[in-house]
């Protein structure tokens, strides 16, 4: 399978940013974990603070990939133009999320992504990218 593995704003800052909530591993060790898990599997990582470029990237993975995996970041509360860009391409996705955001501030509850996505996967840090890689694999991995 081909990977897209998309980070939203402020995962750059990963290690540095609240570090009691969002771990002390670093974007570069997120990075390595996703290399790990993608293994063999052609895949790209790609981060960016801006929403529009994140749309753009979403729409260039049409015919170029076969999975996407997304951390929206604070744009999973906000953002109706990565959520339509993800059914336009029509791409299977998967939501991943740092923390349980169900259990965070009442604005977080909301999820403009997950309708668009197969599985949501919140809560385990950046090992949920491993189960979200896995999960793709499983679902769409044997298909021709």
């Amino acid at each position: 399978m081909r990977f897209l593995i998309l980070n939203g704003p402020n995962i750059n800052m990963l290690g540095i940013r609240e570090p009691d909530i969002y771990g002390r591993k670093t974007y570069s060790d997120l990075c390595a974990a996703i290399n790990a898990a993608c293994g063999d599997d052609p895949h790209e990582i790609f981060q960016s603070n801006h929403e529009g470029i994140l749309v753009d990237k979403i729409q260039d993975a049409y015919g170029q990939f076969d999975a996407i995996i997304i951390n929206p970041a604070a744009y999973t509360h906000t953002s109706i133009a990565i959520h339509d860009a993800l059914l336009a391409v029509g791409i299977p996705v998967a939501e991943v999320h740092l923390t349980d955001i169900s259990s965070r501030e009442e604005y977080r509850h909301i999820s403009y992504i997950t309708p668009a996505a197969d599985v949501v996967i919140t809560g385990h840090g950046i090992d949920g990218y491993a189960e979200a890689i896995e999960y793709m694999k499983g679902k769409y991995g044997n298909e021709d």
